[in-house]
């Protein structure tokens, strides 16, 4: 049977709830049943090993936490004499038993089932009495490892998951990311990393600090085994969301990760891996979301740890906290000099430019430029996530950026690789193409510029598109038609994107007209400002702020002067400023034609309606 098979197969248990459940209950069922079974299938062949060491262990007054454990051939162990066999052979004692079989489970297994609810689970399918045939059908479901491995049953889960998303189309963003974006953030992951895709037993770490439920890591892992099964993931994270921290937890230990990695609980107000630090890592923090809740949590630390703390580099505003999510991984990357880290975080526009110089973000943008960490924002297409259909950017930091990359900045317009879905999920109406995927991997992994031609027909009909990188010749137009060419990876360099604020102050005058000069201090015998005419002008780092000055603001005011003590720098990366494109607007005698045309053709209608 295959993955989708049996993933359809479990999700038919849907029908036995069917009228005494809504549509967007049906997961949290059915992937709880579905984690109860598998384990129940796993510890099976030691079960009876598993009772020994507790018997034993008890008797001689020892713990038998840690013998059961290594007897179970797990990282986890149920110490209940009860399987789904006897509890299904049990009709009329099947709701107690079942409590009785979650309360036997290791600690970090009866939290998973905690967060499920599965006390409330139970009650709720007993008083609908559906319990016993909800459980029959799950014990009839072959879950053993030798029939189903890890891997499989990972992506069993993670279908079972998709068909809860898709089931909860009001919600399914805010705890799934599409699969799409994620493949696209872990190709550019891993894309210039040879060591991990080729040789044998290399190990690395990966986290996700908003891991939802464990897609991203789910994804990077597949990604892993399909290119280098003889390598490995060791996976982290943390998720604040109950639900989704149980499906996350379950799905790691189903996979044969250490659960004990994932951690519950607010990423930015209670750190659940402090001093840790990782190979590569993924999020998708919620957007636009103020960060109120952990405001003193969050300021205390700026102030009291500043770099050596999370949010050195400056706090964005309290109405959008991604910024404060970029912050905390970058202080989870492994020192350059112990390998270093890459990471991918799924931002939406307003981190790109919100706030001017001196500001928390500019601050945060310069800390990261300034320091070279970035080495790409993707521009993704627009109606991709199931809760908003803003333009979204995909951000690649790494502190060890090869050579070629050093002091540059690689924009890649994404925007337009999308094909349309067959069925809308939410606000989720499109998806990012394959061949889109491998458009903007390749551009990546080869570090260079390109364009993207658009071809048209002698009817201004698009009838094909080619990328066209750096040195290639574009292609040439169809007969009558045309070539459209637009900007699709561009490579700038750090300092494109920084700007000196400077103020222009001019001379205050007084009653006579003449201009007040200063009676006291440093400011004695000097013109003094007119704060009513005071101006700032926006100078980019590129260029000689001297020279700026002398152009563009001493011809219109001569005797206007720059207050150096008020200088600012600021960064901002204005994203759709560097792809836009000038269209010049049609001949006028083209457009005087066509609208002849029109009127004609409205006469003619008129005069045959007349008649």
């Amino acid at each position: 049977m295959s993955q989708s098979e049996l993933s359809n197969l479990i999700w038919s248990v849907a029908d036995l709830l069917r009228g005494d459940y809504r549509q967007s209950e049906y997961g949290r069922v059915i992937l709880a049943f579905t984690v109860l079974r598998r384990l129940d299938c796993v510890l099976e062949p030691t079960k009876a090993a598993v009772l020994k060491e507790k018997e034993e262990k008890a008797a001689i007054g020892l713990n038998p936490d840690p013998f059961m454990r290594k007897a179970s051939g797990a990282t986890f162990y149920n110490a209940s004499t009860l399987d789904f066999t006897k509890i299904i052979g049990d009709q009329d004692n099947i709701d107690v038993n079942l409590m009785s079989y979650i309360e036997a489970f290791s600690p970090e297994v009866r939290d998973i089932f905690e967060r499920f609810n599965f006390a409330e689970i139970v009650e709720r399918l007993a008083k609908n009495k559906l319990l016993y045939m909800v459980t029959e059908r799950f014990a009839g479901f072959n879950l053993h490892p030798q029939r189903v491995t890890n891997s499989q049953m990972g992506l069993v889960f993670e279908e079972l998951i998709r068909k809860f998303a898709e089931a909860s189309n009001d919600t399914a963003g805010e705890h799934f990311t599409p699969r799409e974006v994620i493949r696209l953030m872990v190709n550019l992951l891993f894309v210039e990393d040879d060591d991990i895709l080729s040789k044998s037993g290399i190990v690395r770490t990966i986290y996700d600090p908003t891991a939802g439920t464990g897609g991203m890591l789910s994804v990077a892992d597949e990604y892993l085994m399909e290119h280098n099964p003889d390598a490995a993931l060791t996976m982290f994270g943390q998720e604040l969301n109950d639900m989704s921290y149980a499906i996350c937890k379950a799905d790691m230990l189903i996979k044969g990760q250490d659960v004990r990695n994932i951690k519950a609980g607010n990423t930015l107000s209670e750190d659940g891996h402090p001093n840790t630090k990782f190979d590569y890592m993924l999020s998708n923090p919620p957007f636009g979301v103020e960060w109120k809740k952990v405001q003193k949590e969050v300021q205390r630390e700026h102030k009291e740890k500043g770099f050596t703390g999370r949010f050195g580099p400056g706090l964005p505003r309290v109405s959008d906290g991604s910024l404060l999510f970029l912050m905390h991984l970058l202080s989870k990357m492994r020192p350059a000099k112990d390998g270093g880290s890459r990471f991918g975080i799924v931002l939406n526009g307003s981190p790109l430019f919100t706030g001017g110089a001196g500001s928390g973000e500019s601050e945060i943008r310069r800390h990261v430029l300034e320091s070279d960490l970035v080495e790409a924002i993707i521009g993704l297409p627009t109606d991709l996530f199931y809760n908003t259909g803003i333009a979204t950017y995909v951000w690649i930091l790494s502190n060890r950026k090869p050579d070629h990359r050093k002091g540059k900045v690689q924009l890649i317009d994404a925007s337009g690789l999308w094909r349309k879905m067959r069925k809308s999920l939410g606000s989720k109406r499109r998806e990012i193409s394959d061949e889109g995927i491998d458009i903007v991997t390749r551009l990546f992994g080869d570090c260079t510029e390109a364009q993207m031609a658009t071809l048209f027909d002698a009817d201004g009909k698009e009838i094909g598109r080619e990328v066209v990188e750096s040195g290639q010749a574009a292609p040439k137009a169809p007969e009558g038609g045309r070539v459209k060419m637009q900007p699709l990876s561009l490579l700038l360099s750090t300092k494109a994107f920084g700007v000196r604020q400077i103020t222009v102050e001019r001379p205050l005058r007084d009653e006579s007209g003449e201009i007040a000069l200063g009676q006291r201090g440093k400011a004695k015998g000097k013109p003094q400002p007119d704060t009513s005419l005071r101006d700032t002008e926006i100078v980019p780092l590129t260029e000689d702020v001297e020279e700026y000055f002398q152009r563009e603001v001493i011809p219109h005011v001569p005797n206007a002067w720059i207050d150096e003590a008020k200088t600012k720098i600021g960064y901002e990366i204005p994203f759709n400023r560097h792809f836009y494109v000038f269209e010049p607007p049609r001949e006028l005698a083209e457009i005087d034609a066509e609208l002849s045309e029109v009127t004609r053709n409205i006469q003619r209608m008129l005069v045959e309606l007349a008649g």
